[in-house]
């Protein structure tokens, strides 16, 4: 007799995503090893800030928000390593999979939702080199150039005055003016994987032996 098909909901539900490069991420336990640069600019280039709800014929993509939270860091801190330069890059790096959630609903969801996101950026970290958990003051500064991205992006392209997204997410660094033109999904991937290897070249970076070159061994 042939097997049994088990019904929809007697089924494990899948945890797991399947990427363009082959590889097989599982969300509940992600691996260093499934993690590949080339998923992370392709996802995070096609995932809008906002909702979408920002100006222009593109929407502002996480790729590009990333490069500019990069670009903020250096400004406040001139002398940040090439390490940390690449851990600002990263910072949102998760969000390939996980999509990038309004700080709102993030809340909504509570702690669950903020120890897996944790577990998916440690993941994204040990893969290119950096410690799982940032030191302290590099995740200050970061959240610090992440929240002046964020109010050039909400008063350039979100409809917000500057008065609330003052409020919102403090005032931005002094001397400090992008002006933000967002870029299509191809151009901002482009651009991220181009900014990934300069810095990951910067910091001597080695990468992880591949599982299948593991398993050949």
């Amino acid at each position: 007799m042939p097997p049994k098909r088990l019904r929809r909901a007697e089924r494990t539900p899948r945890a797991w995503q399947r990427m363009l490069s082959g590889r097989r991420l599982d969300l509940l336990d992600p691996s260093p090893l499934d993690i590949e640069i080339e998923d992370i600019a392709h996802g995070l280039a096609r995932v809008a800030r906002w909702n979408g709800q920002t100006l222009g014929e593109h929407g502002f993509s996480v790729a590009q928000h990333s490069l500019v939270v990069e670009e903020i860091a250096v400004h406040i801190d001139p002398t940040l390593e090439p390490r940390w330069r690449l851990a600002a890059l990263l910072h949102d790096a998760a969000e390939y999979v996980i999509g990038d959630m309004i700080s709102p609903f993030k809340a909504a969801l509570g702690v669950n939702y903020k120890g897996f996101e944790e577990r998916l950026e440690a993941a994204v970290q040990v893969r290119f080199g950096l410690p799982g958990r940032l030191p302290a003051p590099v995740r200050t500064l970061i959240k610090q150039a992440d929240r002046a991205s964020a109010f050039f992006e909400a008063t350039q392209l979100a409809g917000f005055s500057a008065e609330e997204a003052v409020a919102l997410f403090d005032p931005p660094p002094h001397s400090y003016r992008p002006a933000l033109t967002p870029m299509s999904a191809t151009e901002a991937q482009a651009r991220y994987i181009e900014r990934f290897l300069l810095l990951s070249q910067a910091t001597g970076f080695a990468p992880l032996q591949r599982r299948a070159d593991t398993e050949r061994a």
